[in-house]
């Protein structure tokens, strides 16, 4: 017979755990010494209590009850890119995301993909004829492909549409009246440029309320699919992924949507290093965890030297490896929702929501997200984040093991770079700022491949 030993102990309430925790500091400030704020302008106490909540903790709409393993592909070469798809597939990989900037011949690509593995397809071009053949051969051969468009991210990421705002408006909402293709919204560059959580969410938002306004006549069961960007801030990235299916969950609603949501989640680059670079391991690891236990539907792992090294099998490998050491041996497939009820999660999830929802307001009252990033506005707002976390990097407070701290003055990189791993400046004449990611060691690093002899 079991016994619940919690009915043994009075509960304690948070007053009483502040004035244990006030008598113990011998004098010092409880709040200046314990509370700290984050970049978003969070207050994160040292305890959280059942105490601190009026009313009991609403369920995040559209979690998942399982999570699937991706593998990232970007298509060049058809066959080479095939011939690793199907590794992938036999070696553990439940999805794969491909990207394109091109025409390709996706009946090689696809070949011997079967349906149980979904295809994720971002193309970084805009042919309507293309799409429409491409989605018509899967349904014929019975493969699972979700193609993913995004204009206005394309917009905010290069700095052009694809053709013109109104040519591609049009033609994205041609294939989704016609294709199983539904919106999709990519995210990632927002925190891989340095924007903090609350502008993430915010601009993810506004991001897809632009589409919702544009295309008030798509089915009102079309469910959006996010791509975000994953960092190190543990429990904040949880929050962060509950927070935007509960903000995507209020703004379908004015709209008369489906509540629900997809999302894609991989590691953000920005605190990604070239040298120590097996400490990426660890980083892309703990995203990861994040972003199951924030309810991701997909998780698409980067391998350790992806800012340095072109795909290779090996790196592919260990990154595949490490969803499924998490999936099959940490047992992460086995509780769904497993961060509710937790206090702290709970608490930061809604600050998370309801700051990001007010500067979704705000920004709607100014606009929209299309109007300030012509403006400049958004990519303003971002750069004054970035360099803020930029300034705690440099100060040493925001530590990247191996690299701002017990760096390995013996590490020689300069020989092995087989890519470009620092902000590229493409002179170009551009509608607006394009939003360009960029690492938090660059600097450090060009200053270490500068001096190597």
């Amino acid at each position: 017979m079991k016994t619940n030993l919690f009915k043994n102990f009075e509960p304690v309430s948070a007053k009483a755990w502040k004035q244990k925790i006030q008598v113990d500091l011998k004098g010092a400030d409880y709040n200046d010494t314990l509370i700290w704020e984050s970049l978003e302008g969070i207050h994160v106490k040292p305890f959280y209590h059942r105490d601190d909540f009026d009313k009991p903790f609403s369920p995040i709409p559209g979690q998942p009850d399982s999570w699937k393993i991706s593998q990232y592909f970007f298509i060049d070469n058809e066959k080479l890119t095939n011939k690793l798809a199907l590794d992938a597939i036999a070696r553990g990989a439940e999805a794969l995301y491909f990207s394109a900037n091109n025409t390709f011949d996706y009946s090689t690509v696809f070949n011997g993909v079967t349906a149980i593995t979904l295809i994720q397809l971002q193309l970084h071009f805009l042919e309507t004829t293309f799409v429409k053949e491409l989605t018509d051969f899967a349904d014929k051969n019975s493969i699972s492909v979700q193609v993913l468009i995004d204009p206005i991210g394309h917009l905010a990421k290069e700095g052009n549409w694809f053709t013109n705002e109104i040519e591609d408006l049009k033609a994205t909402s041609e294939i989704i009246k016609t294709t199983a293709t539904g919106l999709f919204i990519d995210t990632s560059h927002y925190q891989n440029a340095g924007a903090n959580m609350v502008q993430q969410l915010a601009y993810a938002l506004s991001h897809v309320n632009e589409y919702l306004n544009h295309y008030s006549t798509i089915e009102k069961h079309v469910i959006p699919t996010f791509k975000i960007s994953v960092g190190s801030n543990y429990f904040f990235e949880i929050a962060k992924i509950r927070a935007l299916r509960l903000g995507y969950a209020a703004l379908a609603k004015a709209h008369g949507v489906d509540e629900n949501c997809t999302i894609i989640a991989t590691p953000s680059i920005r605190n990604k290093t070239l040298y120590d670079y097996n400490v990426n391991m660890l980083r892309t690891t703990t995203e990861c965890m994040s972003a199951v236990l924030g309810g991701a539907d997909v998780v698409v792992n980067l391998p350790y030297d992806a800012i340095y090294h072109k795909s290779n099998e090996f790196g592919e490998r260990i990154s595949r490896n490490q969803l499924l050491v998490l999936k099959g041996e940490s047992y992460f497939d086995v509780v769904s929702n497993t961060a509710d009820g937790s206090y702290y999660i709970e608490a930061i999830t809604q600050e998370l929501a309801e700051k990001s929802l007010r500067l979704l307001k705000d920004i709607e009252e100014n606009s929209g997200l299309l109007s300030q990033l012509k403006e400049g506005t958004i990519q303003r707002k971002i750069t004054e984040s970035a360099e803020k976390e930029q300034a705690l990097f440099n100060e040493g407070t925001l530590v990247l093991l191996g690299t701002n701290k017990h760096p390995n003055p013996q590490d020689k990189m300069k020989d092995d770079l087989e890519l470009y791993p620092f902000l590229k400046h493409n002179p170009r004449k551009t509608l607006t700022i394009p939003i360009n990611p960029k690492r938090l060691a660059e600097n450090i690093e060009q200053e270490r491949l500068a001096d190597e002899t």
